[in-house]
């Protein structure tokens, strides 16, 4: 399965020798839009990729402090935590060897700055409207943490 692959979970004997790894990020809304990054790293076919500000946990941080870090590292912006949307699951191979991925989505709210003050890992962040962003983001887990912050924005959906 390709990174950013679905919100399950379960496994065999196998998968429990395989690596794990653990990130955080964050969906950060302001109005009808959202925070997306661009990151100067490709997916594995090559192709660029637009995705939500994540990363790897800093030594003892939590998952909340690790997505406020990298909302603010990747995307630029301050913003405040609002909740827990979920986590996504998927499998990809480093080095011939099967690694585990968790990442832990939660929902932001813009404070202030600008996608234009990223690091240097980013290509570019911008705001993309909810909708467009729940087709154009490259990876499914990742759309499928826009539907759930739109379920939590528009209860009448």
């Amino acid at each position: 399965m390709s990174a950013g692959g679905s919100v399950a979970g379960g496994g065999s004997s196998a998968d429990r020798q395989a690596r794990e790894e653990y990130s955080a990020g964050g969906v950060v809304l302001n109005g009808e839009e959202v925070l997306v990054i661009v990151p100067k790293r490709r997916a594995a076919n090559g192709s660029k990729v637009l995705a939500l500000p994540k990363g790897h946990l800093d030594g003892d941080e939590t998952p909340e402090e690790a997505a406020t870090r990298e909302v603010r590292e990747e995307g630029g912006v301050e913003a405040e935590l609002i909740e827990l949307l979920g986590d996504v699951e998927y499998r990809y191979k480093r080095d011939g060897r099967l690694v585990n991925k968790r990442v832990r989505f939660f929902l932001f709210n813009f404070l202030s700055g600008s996608p234009d003050d990223h690091d240097h890992e980013i290509a570019q962040a911008r705001w993309m409207a909810l909708s467009q962003a729940a087709k154009s983001l490259t990876y499914p887990g990742e759309r499928e943490m826009i539907a759930q912050a739109l379920s939590k924005t528009r209860p009448d959906r």
